[in-house]
């Protein structure tokens, strides 16, 4: 089996690292080539072993604008013809577009060429885009383009067929690398004296999301003065960046950045929130948390939230979009509504209150990563699928 993976963009974020745990756990069978722009992803696939080709990238927006647009089409276009050469000299008989954006290059790559093609393509939608005339228009060219849909949750399966009803949709949830993400290899207490006077806080808390006004970090913030006020002895640790800053992004996250940076200064929090960046000790950093907060106004998965819950951390999410997938409430974790502070102060607290609690949460969230979450598992599923399109 030959199957030619797309993904439009270097940077690495949840998609990509979901793809590369796919990409590790795929049997021998498998043969794949990674099409993708040069950069940390392309790096990060060579070290992995993984077969690579070139391809033009694009940070283009979905949502109009007279220049962007034009430019991002034109990316996306000089990117299908490479994708249609590699495809053809890979011998590929699935095209696996890693992302809504990723989808719209599979389908420049199909124009030109013959409706028997000889591949099937897929396409992994990861994000719910806002509703509109132009995320119709995109879901039902991405639908039409790719034989099947995979959604990560049945809440972005939904807002797929919302907008393209003939679609043909599958759930794959994301996958975690249970053996990265294993609580027995890391040495709690040394992950927690690593990271210095947060580390010898009472209570550990972290949200680990790129920075963008869709994570709710700022609900975080709000949250933690709560906590803090009320004699909490907490810290906060923001892990990642604004990796997202091209012009015609949909959110400007520098300004969102530089707004949370004056919220904590304007509560006296400074000494009380580490913005760590973006980090390859993710996995250490996690295991020194006493709690993980996913806060997001919309999440359409949380792969945080797998990986914590594989490290045996309890986890507080949001209750829009995939999450009730992963979490059941008051059993790996508590599910709250976005943008309450007030709400996940007083879970913070609770959990701060009664570490039994917190570590039937761990052991709860543990034993579901492990059973449903698995690289092997999806790659299975995955596989499944590339089977019944080539047959």
């Amino acid at each position: 089996m030959r199957v030619l993976y797309v993904n439009h963009t270097a940077e690495v974020s949840g998609g990509e690292r979901s793809l590369l745990s796919l990409l590790r756990a795929l049997p021998d069978e498998v043969e794949p080539l990674l099409a993708t722009p040069r950069g940390e992803l392309l790096d990060a696939a060579h070290e992995a072993g993984v077969p690579t080709t070139e391809i033009r990238g694009t940070a283009g927006s979905l949502r109009l604008h007279p220049l962007h647009t034009p430019q991002a089409l034109a990316e996306m276009a000089l990117a299908g013809s490479q994708v249609r050469r590699a495809a053809r000299r890979h011998g590929a008989q699935v095209v696996h577009a890693n992302s809504i954006r990723a989808g719209i290059v599979a389908a420049a790559a199909r124009l030109g060429t013959p409706a028997s093609a000889p591949w099937a393509g897929v396409t992994h939608v990861r994000d719910v885009l806002p509703p509109g005339l132009l995320t119709t228009a995109t879901m039902r060219t991405v639908a039409a383009a790719a034989r099947v849909v995979v959604a990560n949750s049945r809440y972005t399966a939904g807002a797929v067929l919302a907008a393209a009803p003939r679609a043909r949709v599958e759930v794959v949830h994301n996958p975690v690398d249970l053996a990265r993400f294993d609580p027995a290899r890391i040495d709690r207490a040394g992950a927690r004296a690593a990271l210095g006077l947060a580390g010898t806080r009472r209570m550990l808390l972290g949200v680990v999301a790129q920075l963008t006004p869709w994570k709710g970090q700022d609900t975080a913030v709000r949250a933690l003065e709560i906590v803090c006020a009320a004699g909490l002895d907490a810290h906060l640790l923001l892990v990642g960046s604004a990796k997202f800053v091209a012009r015609s992004t949909r959110f400007d996250n520098e300004a969102y950045v530089a707004g949370l940076r004056a919220s904590i200064a304007g509560a006296g929090l400074e000494a009380r929130v580490s913005f760590l960046g973006e980090r390859r000790d993710v996995p250490e950093i996690m295991r020194a948390l006493d709690v993980l907060l996913l806060p997001s106004v919309e999440e359409p998965f949380g792969r945080a939230l797998i990986e914590a819950m594989a490290l045996g951390v309890p986890v507080l999410a949001t209750n829009v979009g995939g999450p009730p997938e992963i979490v059941r409430d008051g059993v790996e974790g508590r599910l709250l509504a976005p943008g309450d502070a007030a709400a996940w102060a007083a879970a913070i607290a609770e959990i701060g209150e009664h570490p039994e609690r917190a570590v039937a949460m761990g052991s709860a969230g543990r034993q579901r990563a492990l059973a449903e979450f698995g690289a092997e598992r999806h790659a299975a599923a995955l596989l499944d699928l590339y089977g019944r399109l080539a047959a």
